[in-house]
Parts: C-alpha cells; structure tokens; sequence
C-alpha cells in the first residue's frame, strides 16, 4: 500500500527533475499544471498561464513525451465517473486519499509568492475556497450534511488501483478537500519561508509531508515539521483565524465576474446556503478527526446483522488493547493490528466482529470499528449505553502520547456531541469501572483519564 500511487508519482516527479538540472520547484509544477491542461480562468488571473510562462520552456521533451504526458495527465486530472469512480486522487502511505490538482496548485501558489516575493493570496481560493463555494450553492436545496463528501474506498488494501466514492460525489468530495487542505498547508509555507532559504525540490516538499517514519522515540508529539496526519489540526490553525464565509463568497464573486457570465446576485438566500455549509465543513473536516473507515484497514463483514444504536448515547468508555501492546506508529501496522484484533474477537471469542466503536492508532488517526451507529461488543453490561473507544497499546505503566489522548478526549469526544451521537453531558469512564474483572484501560491511562473534564467515579 505504502509503494503504490503517491510513491509512484513522487518517483515521477523526481526523475524529471533529475533530467533537468538545476530545475526549480515553480517551474515543474507549472509543467505539471500545464501536462493536465489547468489554465481555467481563475487560475490564471492568480498564477497566469502556463504556456506563456517562459520557466517551463524545455521541459516538454521530458513531460510531454507520451509516455509522462499519459501518466502525470491522468495522475493529476480530477474526474468522477458514472460509476462513481473517482480518478485524479492518490493514496497516501498514512492511509488517507488525496486528490493531487489542489494540492499542486496550493503548492504553486506558494512557491510563486516566495519567489516573486509577493503576498500569497491566491492560496485559498485555488486549493479550497473555489470547490467549497462552488459546491456548496450547486446543492443548497439539500442539507447541508450533504453538500460536502464523500469518501469512498479502495478496491485493494494491498494493491490498490480504483478508488470508488460510497455515494453520488459533490463537488467537494472528502480527497478533494484532503487535497485542498495540503495545498493550504504546504503553500503557505512555502510561501513564508525565509528570505535565505530556497525552496526544497518539488519531489523532497511532498516526500518530507507525506512519506515519513515515526518512531517510539520519535513520536508524533515530537514531530515539529509539517506531516499529514497533522493535516486537520494544521488547517484549523491557518483557517480559524480567517472569516471563511467572506473569504468563499470573495471567491464566488470572483468566479462569475471572470467567466462574464449574467451576474448573480450574492443575495443573502446564497449566502445563507454558504454559511451552513461551512459549518458543516467546519465540524467533519476541523472539529472532527480524521476516521479511517473499515474497508481502508482491511475490515471483514459482520458476522451477523449489526444492531441500531439508540442515539445520543450517555457514555464514553475508554480502554486499552493490553494485546497489541506496542503503539502503532504507521497506517500499516496499526491496519495490521486492526485485522489481529477483529480475527481474535471473530474466531477465537466467537462475537460478530471487532468489540470497540472507535481504536485510536499513535500514527495521528482513529480508526473505525463499529462506528457511530452500531452496538459493540466492548463494555459487559454497558454496550447500548455508550462507545467504546480503545487506544492501541499496553497503558499499564506508561501512557499514549499526548496526540493520541487529544484525538479521544477532545477531538472525538466534540465529534460525537456536536453529530448527535452523544449527549452534551456525557460521561466519560475508564472500563475497569463497570466491569470489575478487569485492570483496562491500565494505571497510566486510568488515573490521566480521571482528570478529565467529563470523567465521573
């Protein structure tokens, strides 16, 4: 899985610029852009036109030739088809799917403001703000919660080659906006790097944020650099601060005006549409963490019908898998242990699949279980009442990192309150409390959990 599709086009990229010595970074994704035909008219107005970019002169006989021009055009240009095929996107070795044509135009947003020393202020727009907007006002005769999405799922955990959506896609499905937030957050910085400091191949900006190695010492705690299991939380550091509903609405404005289409008036009808889907945006994509789903991690089906929850819920119980003991730091170990802990619930305890709700991984993302609407097998007595959410690990003596704990505690905890799936005074217990045969959720995280805010004796 980690090898496959964005290794392959980083593999791509590289050999180009190995080709062309003394190739800068601006250059090639103005090449890139120009392979997969992306000079619409708001593109232009704030990168200008490939072709009359005099920087990507001589480049043609190593993209353009048949052989690159085939692979980078279909590797960048974003389409989904009848079937629901959703081509143009990549997945990432943590396990998510990005759609590659935001992210490069973020990505040369920023590097043509580092260069040109100038504001970076087509970097919103191109990445996020244009499909959000766009996508927001072409369905806003329906809810908002449909407005934005979906994901969808590869046809192969281990050779992965379709990517297909789980319902009809919005503009803005789940990897356009993976996509969109990357290019945010590398073009950003990009654009702000020193005055001193050249930007790193193209190659080595995408290697650096998408194809790292955590370690037990080296946790993602430590890690200060941009990485993309960080994505959301990097996002809402760059997004928070700005009134997103004006800058989308800039944005549309911007779009018509360009087109010379007949006016449309930004009544407050349309901009009422925008405000509630950015809310929406804002609690799936910020509030809410990342959640790989089951059919990313390999999941087998149910055993048996799943039972219907009654929602909202008045617990949370925490626990810990005691077996694995080690943290997962990677997507590829935390879906192996995934798979070991749904084969040992099937098989060897006879239940209809995997116990918990939700299993946080050390690698920065939660993984589904029995998800939000299904009744688990993971709290005796209690399993109607409340999720059970474990954290991979043994937590008898040391504790998770503090960004594993985050993801339960705040980001999980404010995801299921503000979608229904628990109520706004929910009670958050470790196991140990309503099952008295057993030591989980260990000392170390039982006694941290008790200092948090909903935890109740």
């Amino acid at each position: 899985v980690l090898t496959t599709i964005l290794w392959i086009f980083i593999q791509a990229v590289q050999q180009v610029e190995d080709s062309n010595a003394g190739l800068l970074p601006l250059a090639l994704v103005r090449a890139l852009r120009r392979t997969a035909g992306h000079d619409d008219l708001m593109t232009v107005h704030f990168l200008g036109a490939s072709h009359n970019l005099s920087d990507t002169d001589g480049l043609e006989g190593s993209i353009l030739n048949a052989t690159s021009f085939s692979f980078f055009d279909k590797a960048i240009h974003h389409i989904v088809t009848d079937n629901g095929e959703e081509r143009g996107v990549v997945l990432a070795p943590d396990g998510t799917t990005v759609a590659l044509a935001p992210l490069l135009l973020g990505i040369e947003s920023g590097l043509k403001a580092k260069m040109e020393g100038t504001e970076a202020v087509g970097i919103f727009p191109l990445s996020l703000g244009r499909t959000l907007g766009l996508s927001l006002l072409s369905l806003q005769d329906i809810p908002p919660s449909m407005r934005l999405g979906p994901n969808g799922c590869w046809d192969n955990v281990e050779q992965p080659k379709v990517f297909k959506l789980s319902r009809p896609a919005t503009l803005a499905t789940d990897a356009v906006i993976n996509g969109g937030m990357d290019g945010v957050i590398l073009g950003n910085h990009l654009s702000k790097l020193p005055a001193t400091e050249q930007p790193q191949a193209l190659s080595e900006i995408l290697r650096g944020y998408y194809n790292f190695t955590l370690t037990e010492k080296q946790g993602i705690d430590a890690v200060t650099n941009y990485i993309s299991p960080k994505r959301r939380q990097l996002s809402r550091q760059l997004l928070e601060p700005l009134d997103l509903h004006a800058e989308v609405m800039t944005t549309l404005t911007l779009v018509w005006k360009l087109e010379d289409t007949e006016w449309i008036a930004l009544d407050s009808g349309l901009g009422n549409a925008v405000q509630d889907g950015l809310k929406t945006f804002m609690h799936r994509y910020l509030d809410c963490p990342q959640i790989i789903p089951r059919c990313q991690w390999g999941a087998k089906a149910s055993r048996d019908t799943p039972i219907p929850l009654s929602l909202p819920l008045r617990f949370l119980y925490v626990h810990h898998t005691y077996e694995p003991s080690a943290p997962c730091l990677s997507f590829s170990s935390c879906s192996r242990n995934m798979r070991s802990m749904q084969r040992f619930h099937q098989e060897d305890r006879g239940w209809n699949d995997i116990a918990y709700s939700f299993v946080v991984g050390s690698d920065g993302y939660i993984y589904e279980g029995r998800g939000w609407n299904h009744v688990g097998r993971h709290t005796r007595g209690h399993n109607a009442l409340g999720y059970g959410v474990s954290i991979i690990g043994n937590y008898t003596a040391a504790l998770p990192s503090r960004h594993a704990m985050d993801l339960l505690r705040n980001h999980l905890a404010l995801c299921a309150v503000n979608g229904g799936g628990l109520t706004g005074n929910y009670t958050i217990q470790g196991h140990r409390q309503v099952v008295n045969y057993t030591a989980c959720p260990g000392d170390a995280l039982f006694s941290e959990i008790r200092s948090w805010e909903h935890f109740r004796e």
